[in-house]
């Protein structure tokens, strides 16, 4: 570049402003390297990997010519450039294409992948498999518990009915002390002689809801000829027997 003519006009109308000749220098400085990067990038060498690539894909392009043996013998035997292969016509038009194996991995790398990938989504599966069927045990383990619950609840209810009504019926024959205590509906208030009792009898009689539930119906029937799913006091065990469906609620349903 020609230096600049320090007495010539065009150095004297330039603005000499305090700063401004840092910026003309740093746009200049911007200037210069875009064009360096411009030019290296024109003069750079491709690498012989690039080279390699832009060659086989011209070859690759390029329809094979007479000079080829291949296709020279081809055209001996009939064939016609764009027919298919074979003998009937039934055979590939296109070649079949050429898959250049770029990376470092061995044979049967991508294959062991694959394996392993379907190996890994085999095994979640089967854990989403069985969370689900731990999910359905929990839920059908809530579903027996809470019947359960219902049928104790049930029972409870059933037993004091029957409670209630076995000390009636009991009082109503002059019978001042049930045959068994807890075939009455115990007091509120007891004193602590009377708790003292029951906790001797709780020992000694370990009898669930509805074993009680069994004893305290079958002694209505016997003795009172009673059932306490009707309702009724029958006249006799004959009449009872031919018009109670049954001993139990489910009989009664």
């Amino acid at each position: 570049e020609e230096e600049e003519d320090y007495m010539s006009d065009l150095f004297i109308k330039q603005d000499v402003r305090p700063g401004l000749p840092m910026v003309r220098r740093v746009k200049e400085a911007i200037q210069k390297e875009e064009k360096q990067k411009e030019a290296n990038e024109k003069n750079r060498q491709k690498s012989i990997k690039e080279e390699e690539k832009e060659r086989r894909d011209l070859v690759l392009k390029s329809a094979l010519g007479n000079e080829n043996k291949g296709f020279a013998l081809l055209q001996k035997m009939g064939y016609k450039s764009g027919q298919a292969l074979g003998k009937s016509g039934e055979g590939i038009v296109e070649p079949i294409p050429l898959n250049i194996k770029t990376g470092r991995s061995g044979l049967g790398h991508e294959e062991l992948k694959k394996r392993k990938a379907e190996e890994k989504l085999e095994n979640y599966r089967q854990k989403l498999h069985m969370k689900k069927q731990a999910n359905e045990q929990a839920a059908d383990q809530f579903r027996i518990r809470f019947k359960t619950k219902q049928e104790e609840r049930k029972m409870e209810g059933d037993l004091r009915k029957s409670q209630r009504a076995c000390q009636q019926l009991d009082m109503q024959k002059d019978i001042d002390v049930p045959k068994e205590t807890w075939f009455w509906i115990e007091p509120e208030e007891e004193d602590k002689k009377d708790e003292e009792d029951k906790e001797d009898e709780c020992t000694s009689s370990d009898l669930s809801i509805s074993e009680k539930l069994r004893i305290l119906t079958a002694y209505l029937r016997e003795e009172h000829f009673y059932c306490i799913w009707c309702g009724t006091t029958y006249e006799d065990s004959e009449d009872l027997s031919s018009n109670c469906p049954g001993d139990s609620a489910a009989d009664h349903d």
